[in-house]
Order: structure tokens, then C-alpha cells, then sequence
């Protein structure tokens, strides 16, 4: 049965400003990079504006996770990758950056070519994005990565959500998945590779100001049903979503929005995760097999999130109404819980 309530959400078709002149966003989801990011254009301290690159890389067992970006007083550079059937973390390096503000020089478009790079004392960290390619390449002591992804999928997962808390808050974000990822990483004499025909890759592009507490759920997978590439991001949580929630399916180079999606969990993390919208389009039930926990503690920042890596299984509801038998794909779920 279809039902479930209205969606208010608004789709931004066309070119604009991130925040007009007194610094408020213009609320709404789109499917390209449609609005133009301005970091001179927010009204609030450098201190608390956040900006972040963060792409991640697996396959059924691997998984590999590059950072660049800065929340309030500190930012970071870190390479992680970890074994999630075994649960074990293989690998595990980080700088932190004390007061980095702006020197990052974070790039205002995710999709449009540039080159983020980082080397300093000892650490290099490249993204290199060049049309629907994107290299990343890191060289950290006996550490040396190189990645390339390819996007097969035109459209993306954009969103610039408004806080009710601070009407000069905002995130403006973007996600991009159904990604082909192939490379290698290597330690010293060991080496871990990911091969095209079971490797993706993810972007998680996100710029704003946050509120000093937010909790949010967030999903996000690509894999293949009969042949087929198919994949979903599904988000809830923070900031006022009914103009903008991050729920979207991708299907045979075509995007299909949901609306509000919600994440009932059990008693502990390592119980299947329930994901379900409200108007009957989508039934996943995540099966956890490993718990990758972070946690930070920095001055006053006081961060933990729980990434739950499994298979997924269930359906989703297209569009035009076709329903998609999921199974077994290999992806992830988590929940964070930020001061900061």
C-alpha cells in the first residue's frame, strides 16, 4: 500500500547562491551540484564553520576511508582501512590540525575538477577529480594508496538543510555513490587491493554551520541487483528536513526520491537495523557484522559515531512504481552523536 503524509520538500532546479545576503540557505534538495557555495558569503565565526572531503572506498570485506576537513577548532587528515568481516582495523593514521580555519582551501564545488592536496611534515593527501574520474593518492611514511573511481551515475544526493535552532545554520551537502573503485593500498611489505568488479567507491561533500549538539542516521550503499547497478542514500536526523531529506535511490542512470526514511534500531548496534519510509516505498533490514566506532575528544569537541557494516536486504519502490528485490548488499549504517 502507497499512503503516508504530503512531502513539503522542494527540488532546486535552477542555478543560485548556497545563502542569499544575510546569510540564510536557501533550503531544498537537488540532484546536481545546483546552488554555488560561497564560504565569504556565511554569517558566523571561522570557528564554526565546517568543511569536509571524505571519500570511501570498498568491496565485500575491505573497506578504506580518506579524509581532509576541519570541524570548528580542529581539523584532520587521516587514512583508515579495516576489515570489517573479520573486525579488524589493518590500518590507522591521522594528523590532527590545531585552528585550521581556512588554510585547507577546501574546494567550493564538489563536482566540478580541482585538486585538493595536503603535504606537510611527512603527509601527502591528493583528490584529483577530472569529469567523471576521480584519483586519490596518499603517501604517509610506508603508507602509499592510489585510487581511481569512476561515476556511472549522472545524478547525485544534494541537500541544503536549515536549522530551526539558527536560522543562519545550514549544511549544504552531497553525496555521490555508484562509483567503480580500483587500486591498491600498501604498508610496507603488505597489500590490500580493490578490484573494479566488486569496489565502489563514495563522496561525502559537506560544508556549513552546525549547532553545537546534533545526532544524526545516515546510509549509504551501491552494489548490483541481477546485473544491474543500484544504489540509495537514506538520512534522518538532524537539522529541519521537510524541505530538503537525503533519501534517494539510484537505478539505471535514474534518481528516485523518497521522502522521510526512519531508522529503528534494536536494543544494541549489532541487531538488525530496520529502515523504513513512511509512504511504503522502502523495507531494508540491515544484518550488522562489525562495529566501526570513532570517537574524538578535542577541547570542548566531543564526538562518537558507530558505523555498522552488513548486508542488506528487503525492497525498494521506484518511481514509476517497479519494485526492486534487494539482497545481500554489502554496505553500511550508522548513527553519530556530535558536540562540536
Amino acid at each position: 500500500m502507497m499512503g503516508g503524509e504530503a512531502s513539503m520538500e522542494r527540488e532546486l532546479l535552477e542555478k543560485g547562491p548556497v545563502l542569499d545576503k544575510k546569510g540564510r540557505p536557501a533550503a531544498g534538495y537537488s540532484r546536481r551540484s545546483t546552488l554555488v557555495y560561497d564560504r565569504r558569503a556565511i554569517k558566523a565565526p571561522p570557528w564554526r564553520i565546517k568543511e569536509w572531503d571524505f571519500y570511501q572506498v570498498s568491496n565485500d570485506r575491505l573497506c578504506l576511508q580518506f579524509t581532509i576537513g576541519h570541524a570548528a577548532y580542529a581539523g584532520q587528515v587521516s587514512l583508515m582501512l579495516f576489515d570489517f568481516v573479520e573486525g579488524e582495523k589493518l590500518l590507522d593514521v591521522s594528523q590532527t590540525l590545531l585552528m585550521p580555519f581556512g588554510s585547507l582551501n577546501m574546494p567550493s564545488d564538489g563536482e566540478r575538477n580541482h585538486v585538493l592536496s595536503y603535504d606537510k611534515n611527512g603527509v601527502f593527501m591528493k583528490y584529483e577529480v577530472r569529469g567523471d574520474i576521480r584519483r586519490l593518492t596518499c603517501r604517509w611514511g610506508e603508507v602509499d594508496a592510489q585510487i581511481y573511481l569512476k561515476r556511472c551515475h549522472p545524478d547525485s544526493l544534494v541537500i541544503n538543510v536549515p536549522f530551526d535552532e539558527n536560522p543562519r545554520a545550514f549544511y549544504y551537502n552531497q553525496k555521490i555513490n555508484c562509483m567503480i573503485a580500483e587500486g591498491y593500498i600498501r604498508d610496507g611489505e603488505k597489500e590490500w587491493r580493490f578490484d573494479r568488479k566488486s569496489s565502489f567507491g563514495l563522496l561525502d561533500w559537506g560544508r556549513g554551520v552546525w549547532p553545537f549538539h546534533n545526532e544524526w542516521y545516515w546510509s549509504n550503499g551501491t552494489g548490483y541487483l541481477d546485473g544491474e547497478m543500484f544504489g540509495f542514500n537514506l538520512g534522518c536526523g538532524f537539522g529541519n528536513t521537510d524541505t530538503a531529506s537525503e533519501n534517494m535511490l539510484f537505478y539505471k542512470g535514474k534518481s528516485h526520491k523518497l521522502g522521510r526514511v526512519d531508522f529503528i534500531l534494536g536494543k544494541n548496534y549489532m541487531e538488525p537495523w530496520h529502515l523504513t519510509d513512511r509512504e511504503g516505498r522502502l523495507d531494508l533490514v540491515l544484518t550488522p557484522a562489525y562495529d566501526r566506532t570513532t570517537s574524538v575528544k578535542l577541547l570542548w569537541i566531543d564526538n562518537c559515531c558507530h558505523q555498522m557494516f552488513g548486508t542488506f536486504c528487503g525492497r525498494a519502490v521506484l518511481d514509476d512504481r517497479e519494485v526492486l528485490e534487494v539482497k545481500d548488499v554489502v554496505s553500511f549504517a550508522e548513527h553519530a552523536v556530535n558536540n562540536w
